[in-house]
């Protein structure tokens, strides 16, 4: 039996609470998704707003519920569950993860460069983590075999490592300053690798695209064309300010005396710049492009486009996830 309403049963949680039409819309959307605090949460507390939102969509209302406890649990359960498969994310994959692993894996990338173990070493770190990132934020709900996984995750890692090692070749030939940028310019090389690699099947087999009330039309490779596009520049621009800013930093900080004294705080004062750019770039990075994209049927595969016409004459325009 439906508990006694204290809220209307008629707002719209699937779609964020702030117009998603705006950047800044989507700015407060991601703020709030990736939240480093959400990666505290207990089992409990998610299944508690699992079962919130999943009784409201059927139009149960837990009793004494708020609007604003509704869209908190509604931001507890995207933060950890996909919003295609509706399947629990892997912890570290989550985004409101995102802040803390960057922090600390760009952070030692960026103050153990300088020998050839010590690049191969974070840069693999590095890009399992990615691999694991873009795999959990995948879109659409197709499975993917272990096979294909491991395939991707050998290939990406191995081509982002190989780049990373082939640049930092070339930086011994460069000033110091310059040196301190290989880093950057491997992670931006990389995601063009890994990011594809690890989301190859959606280039295959195309990702699910629906009109605007979610009726499924069918699946796009031309849709995941867009979405792998738009991820991988938001990604690249994502680790900018914090690859690009510290290194001018420390490369005045480490002429003072204090660190000249005490050189072991080189790495905790770096890790704390990166996650100081990261709060920011992170969700700012993410909100570049909505995450509900969409595309003109007219740019669809062809024999997409007869099938939406023949059965959906009146839609111009489909949306689809194209994952973080």
């Amino acid at each position: 039996m439906a508990a006694e309403c204290t809220i209307s049963t008629s707002i719209n949680i699937k779609e964020p609470r702030w117009d998603q039409g705006t950047f800044v819309g989507r700015a407060k959307h991601f703020f709030t998704v990736t939240d480093p605090r959400n990666i505290l949460l207990s089992n409990e507390q998610l299944e508690k707003a699992r079962q919130i939102i999943l009784d409201y969509k059927k139009g149960v209302v837990t009793a004494g519920l708020t609007e604003d406890e509704l869209w908190r649990a509604k931001y507890v359960f995207d933060s950890a569950f996909h919003p295609d498969t509706g399947e629990k994310m892997l912890l570290i994959g989550r985004m409101s993860a995102q802040v803390p692993m960057n922090m600390t894996i760009t952070g030692c990338m960026m103050t153990f460069y300088r020998t050839t173990p010590a690049v191969l070493f974070w840069q693999w770190i590095n890009q399992s983590f990615n691999a694991i990132v873009n795999y959990t934020n995948r879109s659409g709900d197709a499975p993917i075999t272990v096979n294909q996984l491991g395939t991707a995750y050998v290939s990406a890692t191995t081509g982002a490592v190989a780049t990373a090692l082939g640049l930092n070749a070339l930086a011994k030939h460069v000033s110091p300053l310059i040196g301190r940028f290989v880093p950057f310019a491997a992670v931006a090389a990389a995601n063009c690798i890994n990011i594809p690699l690890m989301r190859q099947r959606e280039l295959k087999h195309g990702i699910p695209i629906t009109d605007e009330n979610d009726n499924r039309l069918g699946e796009s490779s031309k849709a995941a064309q867009q979405a792998i596009t738009q991820v991988v520049v938001s990604r690249i621009l994502m680790a900018s300010p914090g690859m690009a800013i510290p290194p001018f930093l420390m490369n005045s900080l480490e002429k003072k005396a204090f660190l000249k004294r005490f050189p072991w705080m080189s790495a905790p004062i770096q890790v704390g710049l990166v996650g100081f750019c990261l709060v920011f770039a992170t969700p700012l990075c993410c909100a570049l492009f909505p995450q509900k994209s969409s595309m003109a049927v007219s740019r669809l595969e062809a024999e997409l486009q007869e099938k939406i016409r023949a059965s959906h004459p009146g839609v111009e325009t489909v949306y689809f996830n194209k994952g973080l």
